[in-house]
C-alpha cells in the first residue's frame, strides 16, 4: 500500500525586518483569502512582506502592505491590484484573544512569512512588541559576535 508523504511547509517569502524591529510573544498560522492570479504569482515568488502589517476590523484580521506583483501573463479580464488588502482566516477564539492583546499598549500583529501547507497558502503572524533603539543595537551586536565566532572556527578548521 502506498504511503502518503508528509508535506513540509515550503517557504514562499519571509519578513526579515520583523525580527529586527519586534520581540515575538506568540505565533499563529492563518489561512489567506487569495485570488487565482495571486496564487500563480506566489508560485513564482513575486511577493514582498517587508512593509506588511495586520489589522483587526469588525472582528476579522486583514494583511495590509503585503505586495503580490502580477505576472506578465496575467489574464486580460482580471484587474490585478498588487497591494490589495487580504483577509486572514483564524478561529474565533484566537481572534478574540488577539483583539484583547492588541488593545494593550505596545502590542501589534506582524506577518512573519508565507508558506505552503497541504497545497494551501498560510501566513505565519506574530503577536509582537516593538523594540527600542538600544534593543536593536544589541541585536546587531549579537549578530556581529556570532559572525566573528563562525569566522574564527572556520579559519581554525582549515
Amino acid at each position: 500500500m502506498a504511503t502518503k508523504k508528509q508535506d513540509t511547509p515550503s517557504r514562499i517569502a519571509d519578513n526579515k525586518k520583523a525580527a529586527y524591529n519586534y520581540f515575538f510573544e506568540e505565533r499563529f498560522e492563518a489561512g489567506m483569502v487569495l485570488e487565482g492570479w495571486e496564487v500563480k504569482s506566489l508560485r513564482e515568488g513575486k511577493v514582498q512582506l517587508t512593509d506588511g502589517y495586520v489589522v483587526i476590523r469588525d472582528g476579522e484580521l486583514f494583511v495590509i502592505g503585503c505586495q503580490i506583483n502580477p505576472l506578465k501573463s496575467a489574464s486580460t479580464h482580471v484587474n490585478p491590484d498588487s497591494v490589495r488588502t487580504k483577509k486572514l482566516l483564524l478561529h474565533k477564539e484566537q481572534i478574540r484573544r488577539l483583539i484583547g492583546k492588541v488593545e494593550q499598549k505596545g502590542y501589534t500583529l506582524v506577518p512573519l512569512n508565507l508558506h505552503w501547507k497541504a497545497g494551501k497558502v498560510k501566513c505565519e503572524i506574530a503577536l509582537a512588541k516593538g523594540k527600542a533603539e538600544h534593543d536593536k543595537r544589541d541585536t546587531i551586536k549579537d549578530r556581529e559576535g556570532k559572525r566573528e565566532v563562525e569566522r574564527a572556527m572556520k579559519s581554525r578548521n582549515r
